[in-house]
Formats: structure tokens, C-alpha cells, sequence
């Protein structure tokens, strides 16, 4: 094969790997503008990965009016107590985790809801500088784009609550063998706390351990009026 060809064919496989991954980095900007529409359910990485891996799961869509405000109340004060407050992501917080994490401390998540929602819809769960660097501005992006009410939505119905369990209707079916607009404040609490790690939280068998970290949620929920107007407003 002459050289010449051979450079050019190499080019053009090169071009076309790079528009692919072009693609992939934009695809997640376009899809926050078309889960606009409310009649859209997004899936997560996550259940896609159980599809491809034949595991399956149970997933039920409500709407938000269909989830009790005492599990709004109880996971914005568990998982982002700014969440009515921020642009998607809460700066103050994310310096001091870098503060400490450059001083070798042990930190904690840092992560709010839209940028959990922004990973659960987009990205992947291990732990990475890059997935971090692609999580920031996506989360931005959708907290932009969509409403506090859809972007809250979205994320608590494509939630992990469990094995193969995802979104509040199907967790508080499994759970607790109620709709998610009927969950009691304890109940509510409980699944809040199970959320930075529901494999191993599992709310509707809470240790002690559990059980009071969901009375601590479930005190704040109950004083939580002016940090959930964006949703109750």
C-alpha cells in the first residue's frame, strides 16, 4: 500500500474516532433539553447496564404531585440542604473538599442533587477526577435547563434504592409495601439516608445505626420550610 494512501486512510480513521467522541461529550447536553418534556422518563446508566447485562429491574415513573412532600423534605435535607439555593452545584462546599482533600483528610461527598442526577443520567459511579471534571458542568447545564420541580423529579425516579430497585415508587413498594405518595415521615427518612449506599443501607431493614441517622433527617425535614419553597413554593 503506498504511504501516501496509507496516511490518508489512518487520517480518516482517526477523524472519525474523534467526531465519535465529540459526539458522545455533546449527546448528554442535547438529551438535558429533551427531558424538558415531562412525558419523557429517562433511564440511568445504571438500568441500562442491568438491561445489557440481561439482570433487568424494577423501575415505576410518578410524577412529583404522586410523591409525598415528607420524601422531598426528607432527601433534600439528607443528600443537598441548598439545593433551592445553588446553580447546580454548591461552590463553598466543593472548595472545602478540595481543601481537605489536599491536606490528606478524609472528606465526605460533596455531591448535590444535580450533580448526582447529572451522574445517574450521564456518567458512571467510580470515583475519578475525570468523571468529577465531566460531572461539573453537567450538572450546571441541568440545573439551568430544567426546572427545580422536573430536575428533582428526575432524580427521584431514577434513584437507586437496591439491587435492581430504582426510582421512590418502586423503593417504597419493596420496602414498604406503600405508594410512594403514601410513605410516612419515618419511612421517608429512611429511604433518604439509604442513598449515599443502598446496597448496603437497606431501609426498610435499618440497623441502629441507620435508624439514627433517620431521626436526624427526620427532625430536620419537619423544620425544612424555607429551604424547599423552589418545590413547595
Amino acid at each position: 500500500m503506498p504511504a501516501r494512501r496509507r496516511w490518508f486512510e489512518n487520517r480518516l480513521v482517526l477523524k472519525r474516532v474523534v467526531l465519535a467522541l465529540l459526539a458522545l461529550v455533546v449527546l448528554p447536553y442535547v438529551l438535558i433539553f429533551l427531558y424538558l418534556l415531562p412525558f419523557i422518563h429517562p433511564v440511568s446508566t445504571l438500568m441500562l447496564r442491568d438491561l445489557v447485562l440481561l439482570r433487568g429491574y424494577d423501575r415505576r415513573w410518578v410524577s412529583l404531585d404522586e410523591i409525598s412532600p415528607v420524601l422531598v423534605q426528607s432527601v433534600m435535607m439528607s443528600e443537598d440542604g441548598q439545593y433551592c439555593f445553588h446553580g447546580g452545584v454548591d461552590w463553598a462546599e466543593m472548595r472545602m473538599l478540595v481543601e481537605d482533600t489536599l491536606k490528606g483528610q478524609a472528606t465526605r461527598g460533596g455531591s448535590t442533587i444535580p450533580m448526582q442526577t447529572a451522574k445517574n443520567l450521564f456518567l458512571w459511579n467510580s470515583r475519578s477526577f475525570v468523571r468529577k471534571a465531566m460531572e461539573l458542568p453537567l450538572a450546571v447545564s441541568t440545573d439551568f435547563v430544567l426546572s427545580k420541580r422536573r430536575l428533582m423529579e428526575i432524580y427521584l425516579n431514577i434513584a437507586e434504592w437496591g439491587p435492581g430497585i430504582y426510582g421512590v415508587e418502586a423503593a417504597a413498594q419493596h420496602h414498604f409495601k406503600v405508594p410512594a405518595s403514601k410513605l410516612t415521615r419515618r419511612q421517608a427518612s429512611l429511604l433518604a439516608v439509604s442513598l449515599p449506599n443502598p446496597i448496603d443501607r437497606n431501609a426498610g431493614k435499618p440497623g441502629r445505626g441507620l435508624r439514627r441517622l433517620a431521626g436526624v433527617i427526620e427532625r430536620r425535614a419537619q423544620g425544612s420550610g424555607d429551604y424547599i419553597k423552589c418545590i413547595y413554593g
